[in-house]
């Protein structure tokens, strides 16, 4: 069994989703590893959008193998800022690493991938990889999703195989549920 699921986190993330996501997979019998970029150090210590909650981070999606890839049921975009702090890259002609990482993920039809409300905006480099693909998406992203050729559905809610996405971090509730009834 599949027992990992991971959630590409930065500052900025939304506090009560990120917290829910903790609790909820972990009840469901899931480890939840938080994956980022580390930059060379062994941790790094983001802050939360709303109440500025510290929350350390000491796993980078850089360093995952493939076979290190095979245990995980599914990776999460979460919502907040991340995606848009994860879409740096230093050099301009490449595609930021996160996106790397996500076009590796999107490979995988046995990893469940969850974008929810922002983190539409780290496919923006990538965006092959929703073309044609139903989805929904916050409001403010809805140019965004067109776009990129996102078949949109005014839903809280999407499942398209093994994509699911949420409208809002608020949905985060419905995109955890969906997600463990896709993977158990």
């Amino acid at each position: 069994m599949k027992n990992k699921i991971g959630i590409l986190f930065e500052s900025d993330y939304y506090e009560n989703e990120i917290f829910y996501y903790l609790f909820r997979f972990r009840e469901a019998g899931y480890e939840v590893h938080l994956l980022s970029r580390l930059w060379g150090c062994d941790s790094i210590t983001f802050t939360g959008h709303e109440f500025k909650a510290p929350m350390s981070c000491n796993e980078s999606f850089e360093s995952l193998t493939d076979s290190q890839l095979d245990e995980y049921a599914a990776i999460i975009i979460p919502a907040g800022m991340v995606s848009d702090r994860l879409r740096y890259t230093e050099d301009v002609n490449a595609l930021p690493p996160a996106c790397e990482f996500i076009k590796r993920v999107w490979d995988r039809k046995d990893i469940v991938k969850g974008v929810i409300c922002h983190g539409l905006w780290l496919l923006a480099p990538v965006n092959e990889l929703v073309k044609g693909r139903r989805m929904t998406v916050h409001n403010n992203l809805l140019g965004d999703a067109r776009c990129y050729g996102v078949e949109y559905v005014d839903s809280d809610l999407v499942v398209d195989g093994d994509l699911v996405s949420a409208r809002t971090g608020g949905d985060c509730f419905r995109l955890a549920g969906k997600i463990i009834e896709l993977i158990g």
